[in-house]
């Protein structure tokens, strides 16, 4: 009887649990919000009713709640790891402004704005006169416009939001990235992550600043400019809704004077600056808590798995990215802070597609390889396939004429008629046309222009039309606009990006990736030094140093060479995504290095590997650091005088190099 198979179970049957989990405490926390907005919001008329949570107060807190639901259910349905990569942000403005979730996202915003809006005019108390229907001259309805004030200032605020959402990416998640523990906490027990709410908590003073900041200036937009605008058509708006309900005036003409006063831009400002409070920890807390790591009472995410290398592996190869970097991510941890799991994936070695440790090298070798490969399709020139003019077949010249197909029984035509010379006549002109209009008309046009252009403008003038100095005014121009603080930053294309671009792909690049792949492969190696009974990782380690080593030179030299745009003002060479991954590369590999040097004979390295290897390990320093202090050093030079002449003294780039 063969033995019962074990199922393995996806990774994402942990990570998706998870993920619930971290939702629902989050919405919990949101539930608190809401419900301390309730309270500063209640009229406080009955000692029980104004703070007793099942009555008008509960009520009032799950309309609230309600609101910021809809904005946690916009993060989790356009989630996205890593940064937006694009040359510039008008092209991260044509990539994403036609899709379906900016439209989602910012609609999202306005009615949650909207529900907020409705929730505060009916909790504020009659006195306030900010019902929607106020009655005048006995019993006629008609619409109040203070009302219609909030209403506007609040679906502006979220509208503004929408955007601002878009426009600083609130749907990215950034992963951590595993590092390095020093020597003092090497044999210690798993570091404690910091708690999400304690974070949350830290960030509160900065969220109440930041809410109270975009709650006063939209409402002063809306106050001095914004109402006055959309005054017509809300008001339009209005009676059509309600009119169906009330007895309104047949008339959609607003009153002469608009309900303009600082009383009530105070009150915008307040319920404003609740909304954004709502937003802003909505918006917080969910990212703080779904980028926490992959851990469960202290144990990997894959612990309680009946196979627990089989479920890792499986998220390993998954082809979700979010999937596959939080399995690299776990990965990483274990490699680092889980002996026994660690030991276990060196034991696993009756797989059916190879040994657990042979797998896990080829996935995170083939993930620090893409670096690699995306640099060297950017440096590759575009292939144009040059196809040489096929010259068409020339018909063989025949010694002897073929055979007339002609009746030749027949009687012969008359020589001369009116019929044959025109038909002539034809065929000749259908034959041979004569000259193209081209060949005649367009050099006459082309010698007119000429003469009209010799005796209306000077040789001068002449000069500034040629087509070098109209792309050079035009360049001018250009670089003139792209220098603009607010219009030209749309324009330009930092270093920064395009690097970021090129080297962690697109539409979207997660550093922490291949920060965490090279790090557990390098982990994994020097710990199988003392762990690994069969001897199956040291095979590996001449390829890990060779291809780490590949990988940094290629990435320094591309990182060197690669251009700064001319639309680039500022001319930094930083670009601290790809930075963050060169560095985790020169880590892992000095650490293969140091680790696995004494065994180099044994393992078929020669010294020129080592050197090799030690060198692309060497960590550099930076561009802009060096610019500071080239800086420094002229500055200090320009400060010497010569004594004879009292000239300063200036060094040329070629004394400075000798020096």
């Amino acid at each position: 009887m063969a033995p019962p198979t074990v199922r393995r179970a996806p990774y994402r049957d942990f990570l998706q649990p998870t993920l619930q989990r971290r939702f629902a405490s989050t919405a919990l926390v949101l539930l608190a919000v809401a419900y301390v907005e309730s309270l500063l919001l209640s009229p406080w008329n009955s000692f029980l009713w104004s703070w007793f949570p099942i009555g008008p107060a509960g009520l009032r807190t799950l309309i609230i709640f309600s609101c910021t639901i809809f904005i946690v259910i916009l993060r989790i349905a356009h989630p996205h790891l890593g940064l937006r990569t694009t040359n510039s942000p008008i092209s991260t403005f044509y990539q994403h402004a036609p899709s379906l979730a900016t439209s989602e996202t910012i609609l999202t915003y306005t009615i949650s704005a909207f529900l907020f809006s409705q929730v505060y005019l009916f909790s504020i108390g009659e006195k306030a006169n900010l019902q929607w229907i106020v009655y005048h001259s006995g019993d006629r309805a008609r619409v109040n416009e203070r009302a219609l004030f909030y209403t506007v200032s609040l679906s502006l605020l979220g509208l503004f939001e929408g955007f601002m959402h878009l426009f600083l990416d609130y749907d990215r998640l950034i992963l951590g990235a595993v590092k390095a523990r020093s020597e003092k906490t090497a044999g210690a027990s798993p570091p404690k992550a910091e708690d999400p709410f304690e974070k949350l908590l830290k960030q509160a003073p900065v969220l109440l600043i930041r809410s109270i900041t975009t709650s006063i200036t939209i409402a002063w937009t809306n106050y001095i400019v914004g109402y006055s605008l959309l005054r017509g058509s809300a008001w339009g708006w209005a009676m059509t809704f309600l009119r169906p309900f009330y007895n309104l005036p047949k008339s959609n003409i607003p009153p002469s004077s608009a309900p303009w006063s600082f009383w009530m831009l105070w009150r915008s400002i307040l319920a404003g600056t609740l909304l954004c409070l709502l937003w802003n920890f909505s918006n917080t807390a969910f990212t703080y808590r779904l980028a926490k790591e992959p851990v469960k009472n202290g144990k990997p995410l894959t612990a309680e798995s009946k196979d627990p290398n089989g479920s890792l592996l499986n998220g390993l190869k998954s082809k979700k990215p979010r999937i596959a970097a939080f399995a690299m991510w776990e990965l990483a941890l274990i490699a680092r802070d889980y002996d026994e799991r660690r030991k276990a994936i060196f034991e696993d070695i009756d797989r059916k597609d190879g040994p657990m440790w042979s797998q896990i090298y080829a996935l995170c070798l083939e993930t620090i390889k893409t670096l690699e490969q995306r640099v060297d399709a950017y440096s590759k020139p575009a292939a144009t396939e040059q196809i040489a003019p096929t010259k068409p077949e020339e018909k063989r010249k025949h010694i002897v004429e073929p055979p007339s197909s002609a009746d030749v029984w027949l009687k012969a035509q008359p020589p001369s008629s009116y019929r044959g010379s025109l038909g002539k006549f034809v065929n000749d002109v259908v034959r041979s046309p004569g000259k193209k209009p081209s060949e005649t008309v367009v050099p006459f046009a082309m010698k007119t222009v000429a003469e009209v252009k010799d005796h209306l403008l000077t040789k001068q003038q002449q000069e500034h039309l040629n087509p070098e100095s109209i792309f050079g005014a035009a360049q001018s121009i250009i670089q003139y606009l792209v220098q603009v603080p607010y219009v030209g930053y749309l324009f330009r294309q930092p270093y920064s990006n395009r690097l970021a671009t090129a080297v962690l792909g697109t539409p979207y690049g997660d550093a922490s990736l291949y920060i965490n792949s090279v790090f557990a492969l390098s982990q994994l190696a020097v710990k199988s030094l003392a762990e690994d009974k069969y001897g199956n990782v040291h095979r590996d380690v001449p390829a890990i140093i060779r291809t780490i080593t590949t990988v940094v030179k290629k990435l320094e030299v591309f990182e060197e060479n690669i251009p700064i745009h001319w639309t680039d003002t500022t001319g930094q060479r930083r670009c601290e995504p790809v930075e963050a991954v060169l560095d985790a590369l020169k880590d892992a590999l000095a650490r293969v290095v140091e680790a696995f040097e004494p065994y180099g004979s044994d393992l078929r390295l020669t010294r020129t590997d080592f050197r090799l290897a030690k060198e692309a390990a060497e960590k550099k320093q930076r561009a802009p650091e060096l610019a500071r202090v080239e800086g420094k050093e002229q500055e200090m030079d320009a400060k010497r005088e010569e004594p004879e002449t009292g000239r300063r003294r200036q060094r040329t780039p070629e004394m400075r190099q000798l020096s």
